[in-house]
């Protein structure tokens, strides 16, 4: 029922795609033309690490080489102009460019303005759909982006996404792929069922409508599934890595096949025309790693147009040629027909009954956080550098402090990085450029701290305690006096509960205008699993918005603290908007109550784990693996039925309680005085596998919420899509895995709801979910597999951690209770707020007298529905903004709707001189944008309605 005629602005002003468009081979209106494309899929590390890639290193591994692929593909196509070919990864094609000479760089880029050689896709990486934060994606594409239209202009801007390997498709995506203004997207995989049913109906080709909430066409997206993955159809694969037979072409020499080829290549042709709607059909010429040696290919794809088309002359009825996805996409353009509309997504993925990808929405959770984590650190380094002023620094690929880190993030969003599916080997190496880019980070905060912004006067060093997690920080836990300072990377005042390690008794701490501050001294068995520290400080601290606010912290007494945890009787823990229970049988928790609305559930916590299938069963041998969910049996095994339990900390500033179910499964509940939300901090490891079981973690929330079976998942950290269980909004589902087909990814929340209630669920990095039972939320928090899933990893997920006996996970939930049309007005800054963390650093001593304690790069708060989602140095005297409205349409009747934000009063340091506004990739001019958008009252004043995203370069003064 849903139809839609697609009308692509091709020909508008912009004279740069009007040339790109007229570099298109001609086509044949009354012939089936093929477009053969010339590719290749190049992982930014997967089973090798992203530079043995790049040089064809540890070819033991695999046979991949990716400069000598360019090195071959430029030789080649220079030897008949109607050759194409599309490269993709510009972390790659960077790499390469660089060790080039100038007159290779000129040959280059003459092939980018004739449009024989084009680039699609553009972004640093192919992300991943499922395991990313949109921020982290934007600013992956807008690096890659940046680096092409620095070097090749407007021909070198890619006008296609192209996803051919990620494994499922996320909605918000396709949302940010159109406001970066490209004119379609491309994938390879959906589900098998999903895929046979639009063969049938020749649906392969859609209008993807990626948005609720902005107004059509502004996320409407051209979609396109390929025919056969990314491959090309069987029998011509003429790469050195394949075995198909060559067009052998002289009748004089032996085994001449130049009839049986051309006969397979039009059936071949005419089979896959059948599940498409017009005369136009793409085959991917390429796969992983191809085109190392060109001359085959070309060779080979030279004639194979040559004498299919010869044939034309006898009758034939098709047209080959070469091409690339945006001559196709013009193609289908020009056909003018009406297109299916999708509105949902492509989640979850299967290839086959048995086969759900949807193991990876949580394998290797510490470096799915530690990716989170630098992304924060990222958002802050950017920030500083801009509030700090100019420095000896010109853009991205000079080298600014910020610029390993955007590399290092932008080489995690790959689809084998975050996503959790590459090698252990592989694995380190995107976690050490990670700590790479913190380091680069440190030394450039260090140095606006202390310099430019003046905030500290003292000469020692600053700390930053990267340890915190496991309790471990020196200089808190040896230092008599010291100073916090907390930078706050919001555009709104938070409140943040920190935890410090430390060995004396009594404490006190001041705030910036001199005020005690209220704090407990907790002295928990559970967390103290390393470091020296015999207790830790937990005290509330907050900042200005974009700024730092600087704590004092004396100890009084240095006797060992006495503990304060007792065993515990029937309870329960309160602050002023929570009350929560525990069963004073099991120590689970029973209840939850929202004292503002005075409405309570009946809510349990516990672990559980899935037998992992070893591949045994006689249905199949699918196992579980990093890509894989498939469970032996729908029931979890309970790891204990009833927790041990102790009330750790009552105090003004946090109550908490400790549960342990095994020696690998414990807990921390804790409720912060002043916070709507109740903390769930969980440590997972290391997962037992002695006997022989392979082991899928889960914490399940059960309640006596009346779901009945829908429950709800973020897309990338922004809009929110209705799943329901054993069904899926596209086509007639047939359920053969009942867990691992019900699962889903979160990246920031999920919940579920009734007439009277939500429970929301806030996690701090990417997670698989699921809703198996009425009232039920199921979220996978840690996997410890002993088979590989047959994917091409080659190996199982089994993560050794630090002491080879396992990986030890820890992250927190945090739940919010309240009515359905007042949720997200807590959820919304609360997720903001775990994406965004405060930067902590530490110096010995106190500050000097003349040193600003406060300071906030903001003249005021930004209003609740804004978020600044971008602050960072473009060049030197122009900043990049990205301003975001953080609600939904309809979600919240405070916040969703237009808001305004005047540019010249937004900074406190900072005098904005000139705004401009660009396509969200920031590539190109918002005017030069082939569609529509709203004009705002003023030049200076920005308007944004919910979900929208308003990039701007702004010209800046430093006051």
């Amino acid at each position: 029922s849903h139809r839609v005629k697609l009308l692509l602005l091709y020909l508008s002003t912009d004279n740069g795609l009007v040339e790109s468009l007229q570099s298109c081979p001609a086509t044949n209106p009354s012939m089936l033309n093929v477009h053969l494309v010339p590719h290749t899929h190049d992982d930014v590390g997967w089973l090798k690490t992203v530079d043995q890639y790049y040089y064809g290193d540890r070819n033991n591994i695999q046979h991949a080489g990716v400069q000598y692929i360019l090195d071959s593909v430029i030789d080649q196509l220079q030897k008949d102009p109607a050759r194409r070919f599309i490269y993709v990864e510009t972390a790659f094609f960077y790499r390469w460019w660089r060790q080039q000479s100038q007159s290779t760089q000129r040959i280059v880029a003459q092939l980018v303005n004739e449009g024989r050689l084009e680039f699609i896709n553009g972004g640093w990486c192919m992300s991943d759909e499922a395991t990313t934060h949109y921020s982290a994606v934007i600013d992956q594409m807008t690096l890659g982006l940046r680096f092409l239209n620095d070097t090749f202009g407007e021909c070198g801007r890619p006008r296609v996404a192209w996803h051919i390997d990620p494994f499922g498709h996320a909605r918000e995506h396709a949302s940010i792929f159109a406001q970066m203004g490209y004119d379609g997207f491309f994938f390879g995989r959906l589900d098998y069922q999903d895929k046979a049913r639009r063969m049938k109906t020749k649906e392969m080709e859609m209008l993807w409508r990626a948005s609720e909430s902005l107004t059509p066409p502004l996320a409407d997206l051209f979609t396109g599934v390929l025919p056969n993955g990314y491959n090309p159809p069987e029998g011509f694969c003429w790469d050195q890595s394949c075995d198909d037979a060559p067009i052998r072409d002289d009748p004089d020499l032996e085994d001449y096949n130049v009839d049986e080829i051309v006969q397979k290549f039009l059936n071949a042709s005419y089979r896959q025309a059948a599940f498409y709607k017009t005369n136009h059909i793409i085959m991917t010429m390429g796969s992983d790693f191809q085109y190392e040696n060109a001359n085959l290919w070309y060779k080979n794809m030279d004639k194979l147009i040559k004498y299919v088309n010869a044939l034309q002359a006898k009758g034939s009825k098709v047209n080959v040629l070469y091409s690339t996805p945006s001559c196709y996409l013009q193609e289908l353009n020009l056909a003018n027909l009406t297109w299916p509309l999708k509105t949902d997504d492509f989640f979850p993925y299967a290839d086959d009954a048995h086969d759900f990808w949807t193991g990876y929405f949580t394998s290797r959770p510490a470096l799915k956080l530690y990716e989170r984590l630098s992304n924060s650190r990222l958002q802050t380094c950017n920030q500083l550098e801009v509030l700090g002023g100019p420095k000896s620094k010109s853009g991205p690929f000079g080298e600014g402090d910020s610029d390993t880190m955007k590399r290092a993030m932008g080489v995690a969003q790959h689809h084998d990085a975050v996503s959790g599916t590459e090698k252990q080997h592989v694995a380190y190496d995107y976690a050490r450029r990670l700590a790479t880019g913190w380091a680069h980070c440190e030394v450039q905060k260090h140095n606006h701290h202390s310099n430019t912004l003046a905030t500290l006067g003292s000469e020692a060093p600053r700390v930053f305690c990267e340890n915190l997690n496991i309790s471990v920080c020196p200089l808190t836990e040896s230092s008599h006096k010291f100073s916090m300072n907390v930078y706050n990377p919001l555009g709104r005042t938070v409140s943040w509960p920190v935890r410090l390690p430390v060995n004396g008794s009594v404490y006190s701490v001041t705030d910036a205008n001199g005020r005690v501050v209220p704090l407990s001294k907790s002295t928990q068995e559970v967390r103290r699993n390393r470091g020296y520290a015999k207790g830790e400080l937990v005290f509330q601290v907050e900042a200005p918005p974009l700024g730092y606010s600087t704590y004092i912290i004396s100890m009084l007494r240095d006797e060992p603290p006495a503990s304060s945890a007792k065993p515990t009787v029937t309870l329960s823990i309160q602050n002023k908007f929570l009350k929560v229970t525990f069963d004073d049988t099991t120590g689970l928790l029973s209840s939850l109550t929202d004292l503002e609305t005075d409405q309570t559930i009946q809510l349990t916590q516990n672990f559980y784990w899935y037998n992992a299938s070893a591949g045994n069963n006689k249905e199949s041998r699918q196992t579980s693996g990093a890509y894989i969910f498939r469970p032996n049996s729908s029931d979890p095994f309970v790891i204990n039925k009833t927790a041990e339990t102790q009330i750790v900390t009552v105090s003004s500033t946090v109550q908490e309680v400790t549960q342990r179910f095994s020696p690998w499964v414990s807990q921390v509940v804790r409720l912060y005085e002043g916070h709507r939300e109740l903390e769930l901090e969980w440590t997972v490891g290391p997962v037992p596998v002695a006997d022989g079981l392979g082991k899928e973690v889960i914490t399940r929330l059960d309640t006596d919420i009346k779901s009945s079976d829908y429950f709800y998942t973020d897309s990338n950290g922004r809009e929110v899509l209705e799943r329901r269980k054993d069904y899926r909004p596209t086509w007639e589902l047939k359920q053969t895995e009942p867990v691992a087909g019900n699962y889903y990814p979160i990246n920031s929340r999920a919940y579920i709801k009734d007439d009277k209630h939500q429970l929301t669920v806030v996690t701090d990095r990417s997670q698989g979910a699921s809703s198996l039972y009425n009232g039920s939320l199921e979220i996978m928090l840690h996997r410890r597999l002993l088979y590989d899933d047959f994917r091409g990893v080659g190996e199982p997920l089994s993560e050794p951690g630090e002491f080879s006996d396992g990986l030890v996970a820890r992250g927190r939930l945090l739940l919010t209770l309240s009515p359905p049309d007042t949720a997200a007005d807590v959820h919304r800054p609360l997720a903001q707020g775990m994406v965004l963390q405060p930067l902590l650093s530490f110096q010995d001593g106190t500050p000097s007298a003349n040193t600003k304690l406060e300071f906030s790069g903001l003249q005021t708060s930004l209003p609740p529905a804004v978020h600044l989602l971008t602050l960072s140095q473009w060049d030197k005297d122009t900043a990049l903004i990205r301003l975001e409205h953080q609600y939904q349409a309809k979600e919240s009747k405070t916040h969703s709707q237009p808001v305004t934000v005047n540019l010249q009063k937004l900074f406190s340091t900072l005098e904005v001189l000139g705004a401009s506004e660009m396509s969200l990739g920031a590539n190109q001019w918002k005017e030069d944008m082939n569609r529509l958008h709203a004009k705002d009252p003023s030049p200076w004043e920005v308007t944004l309605n919910p979900m929208e995203i308003r990039t701007l370069l702004l010209r800046v003064r430093q006051l």
